[in-house]
C-alpha cells in the first residue's frame, strides 16, 4: 500500500495527492475544555474500541476529533452533555442509534449516532468502528481502485 501523501504545511498524511482540507493546530485537549466527564470518559472508550482493529491517527480539527488510518472513519463533535458521531461503511446499516444517514459512493456511507455517555460504547458500536476500520485502510476498495485513487 502506498505512503500517505503529507501537507507541507500542517504534516496531516492523506490517501491523496493535494487533498483539499483545512490546515489546524488545534490540540485534542482543546475538545474537552467545557464538556462534562461523561464526554470525555466517553470519547476515550471510542478511542479504546477503535483501535482494537489496529493502529488510529487522532486527528483534532477545528469542529471535531477524526479517527484515521489511510482515509477518516469516523468522527466527533464532542458538546457539552453528548458526542455527536459518525463511522463510515462501505454498505449501509440498519440500526435504530443512528441518527442520519449520508450516501456518498457505493463504498462511502456516513452513519450518524449521538452517546450521552461511556456505557453507550457497547459491542455494537465496537462492531461499527471495527467495519469502520476497514474503510479507513481503504480494504473496501479493489486494488485498482486503490491505485487510481492514490495517483
Amino acid at each position: 500500500m502506498q505512503v500517505l501523501w503529507i501537507c507541507p504545511k500542517c504534516g496531516r498524511g492523506f490517501a491523496n495527492r493535494n487533498q483539499s482540507h483545512s490546515c489546524s493546530n488545534v490540540q485534542l485537549k482543546d475538545h474537552f475544555v467545557g464538556r462534562e466527564p461523561q464526554v470525555v470518559q466517553t470519547f476515550h472508550r471510542l478511542l479504546a474500541a477503535a483501535t482494537k482493529s489496529g493502529p488510529v491517527t487522532v486527528l483534532p480539527e477545528k469542529t471535531r476529533i477524526a479517527f484515521q488510518v489511510r482515509m477518516s472513519f469516523a468522527a466527533f463533535t464532542l458538546k457539552r452533555r453528548w458526542i455527536d458521531g459518525h463511522v463510515v461503511l462501505a454498505r449501509k446499516l440498519d440500526s435504530s442509534r443512528f441518527t442520519r444517514f449520508e450516501y456518498f459512493s457505493p463504498g462511502n456511507q456516513l452513519h450518524a449516532f449521538r452517546l450521552l455517555e461511556p456505557a453507550e460504547v457497547d459491542d455494537e458500536v465496537e462492531a461499527w468502528l471495527a467495519e469502520a476500520y476497514l474503510v479507513g485502510e481503504q480494504k473496501h476498495l479493489s486494488p485498482a481502485r486503490r491505485s487510481a485513487r492514490q495517483r
